[in-house]
């Protein structure tokens, strides 16, 4: 399970020292309403009760380019926290992308204890990793709660001679296959792909894999004819599926996706294999409980609007909401499961 670390000496209960606490005991006795709800170091306001609110902007990193599921998990949500009223400080997205995600932790990592930056996150933060890509995995950041589920579709030109994931796993198998994907290589797309090729029985090491910085920038290379065809999660095609710009052969959903509800599962094509992209919001490390527990009862009353319950449908996303401890345990249990699906179709 994740633990969650204060950047603070616990020996003080509240991370002061003697002296500082002294001083503070003293200010106290003089002025007792004066910590009613004071700003404190963390860079919020720590109230009398011992909770934590932010006193400026919250700053949401997507660690891609805009136009993929990062940057619309970040969007979408800083968009409804405000427009739902949910904070009285304004939130603003900011993009790092690169590196399949690295460059954006590395930001965040170097954000230690600041409580007031966030990032979107999704499987890349296990896989890239683990793919030696990244000098930073989920343990160096505090989990804050997991939010939805997403599923990836397996696209092709409106115009493509491809009807079904058999014919794309023929022409993979025939050597003729450039196939984009949203994430680094070894990572979430690349492992969608390979394992419903292999479990569709055809040669997943054939497929010719090319990463892109976010879904948004595959799709843009497979409407150029740059690639044949390209895996992404369906919050990401969605406009364009319906749009009638790109087809999808597959969804890696157990069931249907309503807003997709026309293209066949992987199950349906009789290919046993299914492939979830959770996604979640994580922070620097050095949080201490009460800010954690703030963001955690934000998402939480984030997923019970209306407001949200229409966006999250119309992208395709199912809520699966997790608490911090939770997510963290969720986290470390993937980490094994990829561990054997890598090994499995010879990634790692």
């Amino acid at each position: 399970m994740r633990r969650i670390t204060s950047h603070l000496p616990s020996t003080l209960g509240a991370g002061l020292t003697r002296a500082r606490a002294l001083r503070l005991a003293a200010a106290a006795a003089v002025l007792p309403l004066a910590l009613s709800a004071c700003g404190g170091e963390d860079g919020g306001n720590t109230n009398a009760d011992g909770t934590w609110e932010p006193n400026g902007p919250i700053e949401i990193t997507a660690p891609a380019g805009t136009g993929g599921g990062w940057d619309t998990l970040a969007r979408t949500s800083a968009r409804l926290l405000e427009s739902e009223g949910l904070v009285d400080q304004s939130i603003q997205v900011v993009n790092k992308p690169g590196a399949g995600g690295a460059i954006g932790w590395a930001y965040i990592a170097g954000n230690e204890g600041d409580p007031q930056k966030l990032f979107v996150t999704s499987p890349p933060i296990l896989l890239v990793p683990m793919a030696g890509d990244s000098e930073y995995d989920h343990e160096d950041f505090t989990p804050i709660a997991r939010l939805a589920t997403d599923y990836i579709v397996y696209l092709v030109p409106a115009d493509s001679e491809l009807e079904t994931f058999d014919d794309l796993v023929e022409t993979v198998d025939e050597g003729d296959a450039n196939i984009g994907g949203g994430s680094a290589p070894g990572s979430m797309d690349h492992v969608a792909l390979a394992g419903a090729i292999d479990a569709a029985g055809g040669n997943a090491a054939a497929a010719s894999y090319v990463p892109f910085d976010g879904g948004g920038e595959a799709m843009t290379a497979l409407l150029g004819g740059h690639v044949d065809a390209a895996v992404v999660g369906v919050s990401e095609a969605a406009g364009m599926l319906e749009a009638g710009e790109l087809r999808a052969l597959a969804v890696s959903s157990p069931e249907p996706v309503e807003a997709i509800a026309d293209v066949p599962t992987l199950l349906d094509q009789d290919v046993d294999f299914t492939f979830d992209i959770w996604r979640g919001v994580m922070a620097p490390s050095g949080l201490d409980e009460a800010q954690v527990t703030y963001y955690e009862d934000l998402f939480a009353d984030l997923l019970e609007t209306q407001a949200w319950q229409e966006e999250s449908a119309s992208l395709g996303w199912t809520d699966a909401y997790q608490n911090s401890a939770d997510f963290g345990a969720f986290l470390d249990e993937k980490r094994s499961e990829f561990t054997e699906i890598l090994t499995e179709v010879g990634l790692q």
